[in-house]
């Protein structure tokens, strides 16, 4: 009764920090086409864009007269397959699908039924809004600026609630494990590091009489640099695409949460300069080694 309608989508895509942004309409009671005197569950016209958190296709099915319900849902209806109908006590009927997956910041309004609808250009009423933030810092500034976008008739009847609480929570635990992260990763590539200049400096110590008939022969101190340097990145480059790829194997396999293309390609190439500059003492050691030495026979 706030006077809240779907047009407050529009002035609210123009804030900054939002992640995703929908609309709900009023509740509205439901029940199996099939059993008349079936269990009631609400269902409630949605607006808004995106609906990959909830694994809905795209381009939406029909024109707004298709209801998707969480797994919740459909028991209470009684819809035991993957798809159904309900018809609302006035007459209204909608085909039903799903299972949807129901996203945690939606978990109170279970059991879910919606029914996402087509942009229209006259406004509907709405009785709930949920805004998600991008990033759990931006919850207080995104209520407060949205806030301020509602353009309500009466705002006595219209309140907002955040998971500000949790947002902070979440931040201190991400910034936590960042930095943790980040140790990891310098202490791993430091003793990888290490690592690969003892094997490499023991190879250049079996290969040293190699390298000094290659000294004998001609070869400059700057080609058997470049040999060995060019030798370990071919390695590394290797290591970096094989490791990388049987890591994205493990985690789609798992269902664990997989990197992104940016923090991949970045991880690859960091472990090839790490490669690279480890080799540089044990390719340097090598160009030093005196041919006479080398080549003298005992």
């Amino acid at each position: 009764d706030s006077g809240l309608d779907t047009s407050v989508l529009e002035r609210i895509s123009h804030l900054t920090g939002i992640q995703w942004a929908g609309a709900f309409g009023p509740a509205s009671d439901v029940q199996n086409a099939a059993f008349p005197g079936g269990t009631r569950v609400p269902i409630r016209l949605v607006w808004g864009q995106g609906w990959d958190a909830f694994g809905l296709p795209d381009p939406l099915p029909g024109s707004g007269d298709v209801a998707f319900a969480s797994p919740r849902a459909l028991v209470q209806l009684g819809i035991t397959g993957r798809a159904g109908a309900v018809n609302t006590p006035v007459g209204t009927g909608y085909a039903v699908t799903g299972p949807i997956t129901v996203p945690d910041q939606l978990a109170f309004l279970e059991p879910l039924l919606i029914a996402p609808q087509p942009h229209s250009v006259d406004p509907s009423p709405v009785s709930l809004l949920v805004v998600i933030a991008s990033r759990p810092d931006l919850v207080a500034p995104v209520a407060d600026a949205g806030g301020g976008v509602l353009a309500v008739s009466d705002p006595a009847k219209a309140s907002v609630e955040t998971s500000q609480d949790l947002a902070t929570l979440r931040a201190l635990i991400q910034g936590q494990l960042g930095s943790f992260g980040r140790g990891l990763t310098v202490g791993i590539f430091a003793l990888t590091g290490l690592l690969a200049a003892a094997i490499l400096y023991g190879l250049v110590m079996l290969r040293r009489k190699d390298f000094g008939r290659r000294r004998a022969l001609g070869a400059s101190q700057r080609l058997i640099i470049t040999l060995l340097l060019t030798q370990t990145a071919l390695l590394a480059a290797s290591g970096a695409v094989l490791g990388t790829t049987a890591a994205v194997i493990v985690l789609a396999t798992a269902h664990d949460p997989l990197p992104g293309l940016g923090y991949l390609v970045g991880i690859g190439v960091l472990a090839v300069t790490v490669g690279i500059m480890a080799s540089l003492a044990p390719a340097l050691t090598a160009a030093r080694r005196e041919p006479i030495t080398e080549l003298r026979v005992p």
